[in-house]
């Protein structure tokens, strides 16, 4: 291992936890080894020597950096081939491996409200991890239903529209799908399935039916009890979802309003970020359930009550 912060531990049943440092959010990341393949790569800012771990095959939940960032160097010293879902590579590509996205995500948040000044501060701070972002190219894609190793492959989307479960024996290894003590990001995003908030009540609906026996997550301790905490999530977000159309009226209010008014106006950039966006999540939901009403037009989306 490279430094002090990066630890290995041994979690029972075959499952290392490989744990990952990062400069923000919750200063962690877990990567998992099992058998001889790696679920995610970390951020790729620091990193064991994954040749002396025995990695044959590597596997990616999602694409947000601190899970797809350091797999083009998993991959160079290991050998190993990386798998990665079919959609979520292709948005991988989109963002990480274009040249344009700050600027059409700076488009979209202006699109829904946010001042000039503090739209490419947003962008600014969401796209400080980009330098250190190696995803792998050209990887074998994986879809709903696909084995590997004796895992069975599970879309799961919501936090990532692409984002992938890996299930064996009662077993998910799960990303960022399914977290202990916090709540996954849900957030709207240029070019993304139009209904993440949706999509993800679906997936935590799914994934309290599988009869899972634990999971195995992206950050924080094992999850003993999978059912219990996706119902707890679904519930939280039911309880937003009321909060967010408490906040609308019969003046129009953008996506950067609604964020204001539910999340409180001290948030640094980044929090912003996902403040906006998680915002819009919700509101595109309490639309697809008649509580909300879009309107505007397309260079500036507002939402009012119906």
């Amino acid at each position: 291992m490279t430094n002090a912060q990066v630890s290995v531990k041994q979690l029972g049943a075959g499952v290392g936890r490989i744990t990952l440092p990062l400069p923000t959010g919750p200063r962690h990341v877990h990567c998992y080894l099992v058998e001889g393949t790696l679920f995610d790569a970390g951020l790729g800012f620091e990193a064991p020597l994954w040749r002396d771990l025995g990695v044959e095959r590597i596997a990616i939940t999602h694409f947000h950096p601190d899970h797809v960032g350091g797999a083009e160097a998993a991959a160079a010293e290991s050998g190993a081939a990386v798998y990665q879902g079919g959609l979520d590579y292709a948005q991988c590509e989109r963002v990480w491996g274009s040249h344009d996205w700050p600027e059409r995500i700076a488009d979209w948040f202006l699109t829904h409200g946010v001042p000039e000044p503090i739209a490419h501060e947003l962008i600014e701070q969401g796209h400080a991890f980009a330098s250190f972002v190696r995803f792998a190219h050209d990887p074998e894609l994986l879809y709903e239903g696909s084995e590997l190793d004796g895992w069975s492959v599970l879309e799961l989307p919501g936090h990532a529209d692409g984002h992938l479960g890996y299930l064996r024996d009662g077993v998910l290894v799960g990303g960022d799908h399914l977290l202990a003590r916090i709540t996954p990001a849900v957030g709207l995003y240029p070019e993304s399935r139009p209904d993440p908030l949706g999509d993800y009540l679906a997936s935590l609906e799914r994934t309290a039916q599988l009869g899972l026996r634990i999971v195995y997550p992206g950050h924080g301790e094992p999850i003993e009890d999978p059912a219990g905490r996706a119902w707890e999530i679904v519930e939280h977000h039911h309880r937003r979802l009321d909060d967010v159309a408490a906040a609308l009226g019969g003046e129009p209010r953008s996506g950067f309003e609604v964020s204001l008014a539910v999340f409180g106006a001290e948030l640094p950039p980044q929090q912003r970020r996902f403040a906006v966006a998680e915002a819009l999540s919700h509101l595109e939901r309490l639309v697809r359930e008649g509580r909300a009403a879009r309107g505007g037009d397309p260079r500036a989306v507002t939402y009012t009550a119906p």
